[in-house]
């Protein structure tokens, strides 16, 4: 697969703010590219770039093989945005909404007229159409959002938070969405931060921290470039301090953490790591009453990588 987006060395300062500092990425033809990073950690401002709606210092970009610029308009033909913030207007209806944003790429009306119909079957609006958005549930409005980025049938697509404040019900649909747009031959570059969602639909992740590019690859792979390889949980027990010192020496234990009545044991990735721990608490006669072991997820890569610290 040929890269759909090429960022090299990508550098944008605010001042004496260093908001992208060096970033570089590639994004594959076909791929949901998910893109991860604590609060200012410089996604949206990559993304401004990428879209060429944001002057940068230093760096190349490249869409479609092709130079990104303001004037880029053949580029910008094929490419959907649906930001965080929900863009539509009031004063429209439904179908005048996604006939609009639509109308912006497709002048053929009778074009334009399929396609407004197929866009509103996608996200399953037909029974709204004719409603104004001020009517619609959060999930719908949503929903709605999408179908006015995604009308024009666009090869890229951006996807800023789009399940923000939205029930399991209407989370679920737009993810199923979102995967049906890439079976249908669109590259996605999707930012969240729900780990979980992530996780379930991106073939590719970056994590951006302080402007630059820390770590990419799959799932699995980012995985496996933490420390953490299983996460071991007792409730109920009763510890005293040599003993906590003598689990912390068990062999790939390397973080021991005791608090009301509960251990939680982080070990480093090998197997069998919970069977030398569960025959240390036979031989000292420790009663627990539950015991539970997990393999890391996506979102302790995330906290990892980057940090537990607060952002603003």
């Amino acid at each position: 697969m040929s890269n759909i987006i090429e960022v090299e060395n990508l550098v944008k300062r605010y001042k004496e703010l260093i908001a992208l500092d060096h970033l570089t990425l590639r994004i594959k033809e076909g791929e949901i590219y998910g893109l991860l990073g604590p609060n200012g950690s410089g996604k949206t401002t990559a993304i401004n770039c990428i879209l060429s709606l944001l002057k940068y210092d230093k760096g190349i970009i490249k869409v479609f093989n092709q130079e990104m610029t303001p004037t880029s308009y053949k580029s910008k033909e094929n490419i959907g945005v649906v930001m965080q913030n929900v863009a539509v207007f009031e004063e429209l209806s439904v179908y005048e909404n996604i006939d609009y944003f639509c109308g912006l790429y497709i002048k053929d009306k009778v074009r334009r007229k399929q396609l407004v119909k197929e866009a509103i079957a996608f996200v399953e609006l037909e029974k709204f159409q004719k409603m104004r958005p001020k009517k619609l549930s959060g999930g719908l409005l949503r929903r709605l959002n999408i179908a006015c980025g995604i009308a024009h049938k666009p090869k890229l697509i951006f996807l800023d938070e789009p399940t923000v404040a939205v029930d399991p019900q209407s989370r679920n649909k737009i993810l199923e969405g979102i995967q049906a747009l890439n079976k249908e031959g669109a590259t996605i570059v999707y930012t969240s931060h729900y780990m979980e969602e992530v996780e379930q639909i991106c073939t590719k992740i970056s994590i951006i921290d302080h402007g630059k590019n820390i770590a990419t690859g799959t799932s699995e792979e980012l995985k496996q470039m933490i420390k953490t390889g299983e996460t071991i949980t007792f409730s109920n027990i009763m510890l005293k301090p040599f003993q906590l010192d003598e689990i912390k020496n068990i062999a790939r234990v390397f973080h021991v953490q005791y608090e009301d009545g509960n251990l939680q044991i982080k070990c480093r990735r090998g197997n069998h790591n919970l069977i030398p721990i569960l025959d240390y608490m036979k031989q000292n006669n420790i009663v627990f009453s539950q015991v539970s072991s997990k393999l890391p997820t996506l979102n302790d890569v995330f906290l990892e990588i980057t940090g537990k610290e607060l952002r603003d």
